[in-house]
């Protein structure tokens, strides 16, 4: 009789785990099971998700009212390509969205997730440019961001981890530093010197909290004139929104906070809820005409088969609808109160180096050195996965981005595990 072999060990048979160096962390944890805000691997140990499973099931795990939804659309139009073709779920969304987005914004182009949301969002910049005759093919973006893992999205990422091997077959991109009050004049007079040398096509930018960089936080003020600067000189300016966007930053869109809006920007993630992949790039009309032409190589040639995928769309109409609700606006008011009593708490720690807050996001830095993927960072995340819950490190930084649901005794409970790992570590 064959041994009955467990979930792990089944997967680390045949599956290669992102972000993952298998010879040093083989194992993955097996979970079978998500409702609202708790995971449930195959033992039946419960876990609450603090970090929204990559800050996408913000309206909590298999939420009734999104399933209902999914559910209705797959009885009724599954998949149908779209090119050539439309459908009611596509029209209705991309509706629904230009009711929440800046009001500059006016066309979408549908694609397959965040990396490439940002892609099409480059290729809008250096197309936009080519199309009109200018030689811009250089990109600008901030240090230590990133924007994804295909290979323009790689090119104006700043993290060396993911890049390296890639690096020699790279867009051309100059990079920037973040606006801290201090440098403001410095980063004007890069970007003008770099114009001069090379015409800056586009600036793609994480609008207000860089995430992968480890939920670093900038000020609304400081990149206005970072915007203004670029739309003087024809810079096309593109927020990458595929992390910060849907309520997470206290406003619909972290460019609500901004005066200058931009030209394009990046969608995905919390998109559709969790439930199923789709991200979207929408830009404004000036950006559209520019490819409206009678020379169809002008065209914005890209597709994903997925693109526009009826059910995902069914998704993020009910997301926008969660959202929009009154329930969810007040939560969010909720867990922002909640973070910033947290925060007075701990700010004195010997362990906590600082900490910050934009809307739900709660970051705190640690005064330990440790390694974005080192030893120290597994032994805090299988700590706090032993203790109920999950929660992701990026190096010295332990950040929230808990659903929208979250109740205040689960955050507490998220509060608590981070105090034991400051007295622990």
């Amino acid at each position: 009789m064959p041994k009955i072999q467990n979930l792990q060990q089944r997967d680390s048979a045949h599956i290669w785990h992102p972000l993952t160096q298998h010879k040093l962390h083989p194992y993955a944890h097996p979970i079978v099971k998500a409702k609202g805000v708790v995971l449930y691997d195959e033992n039946g140990k419960e876990y609450i998700d603090a970090v929204s499973s990559w800050y996408t099931a913000m309206y909590g795990h298999c939420n009734d009212f999104i399933v209902r939804r999914a559910h209705r659309q797959m009885q009724q139009l599954d998949q149908i390509i779209f090119s050539g073709f439309t459908h009611e779920p596509a029209v209705e969304l991309s509706e629904k969205l230009m009711t929440i987005l800046p009001k500059n914004q006016a066309k979408l182009m549908f694609n397959d997730n965040g990396s490439t949301a940002t892609e099409i969002g480059i290729k809008m910049a250096l197309q936009y440019h080519h199309n009109k005759g200018n030689k811009r093919k250089t990109l600008l973006a901030f240090e230590n961001g990133f924007h994804g893992d295909t290979l323009g999205a790689m090119s104006v990422s700043g993290l060396s981890v993911y890049n390296g091997p890639f690096e020699e077959f790279f867009i051309d991109v100059e990079r920037i530093p973040v606006p801290n009050g201090e440098n403001e004049a410095e980063i004007l007079q890069k970007i003008e010197d770099f114009h001069i040398e090379n015409p800056l096509a586009g600036f793609i930018y994480e609008p207000l909290v860089q995430g992968a960089a480890g939920m670093k936080m900038y000020k609304a003020e400081r990149l206005e004139p970072i915007l203004k600067k670029c739309q003087k000189l024809g810079i096309i300016t593109i927020a990458d929104e595929v992390m910060t966007g849907f309520g997470k930053t206290g406003s619909f869109f972290a460019s609500d906070h901004i005066k200058t809006k931009p030209d394009v920007m990046c969608l995905s993630k919390a998109l559709t809820a969790g439930l199923v992949p789709m991200g979207i790039t929408t830009c404004t009309q000036e950006i559209f005409d520019a490819f409206y032409d009678d020379d169809i190589g002008k065209g914005l040639f890209h597709a994903h088969t997925y693109s526009a995928n009826p059910i995902a769309c069914a998704t993020a109409i009910a997301g926008i609808e969660l959202l929009q609700s009154e329930e969810i606006q007040q939560n969010i008011i909720k867990i922002e109160g909640w973070h910033r009593e947290f925060a007075l708490e701990i700010n004195e720690h010997p362990k906590v180096q600082s900490t910050r807050q934009q809307g739900v996001i709660f970051a705190l830095e640690l005064n330990i050195a440790m390694e974005r993927y080192g030893d120290l960072r597994y032994e805090i995340f299988n700590f706090c996965m032993n203790e109920g819950v999950f929660l992701r490190p990026l190096g010295e930084t332990i950040y929230i981005l808990a659903p929208f649901i979250t109740t205040k005794a689960q955050m507490d409970k998220i509060y608590g595990v981070i105090k034991k790992v400051l007295e622990r570590f």
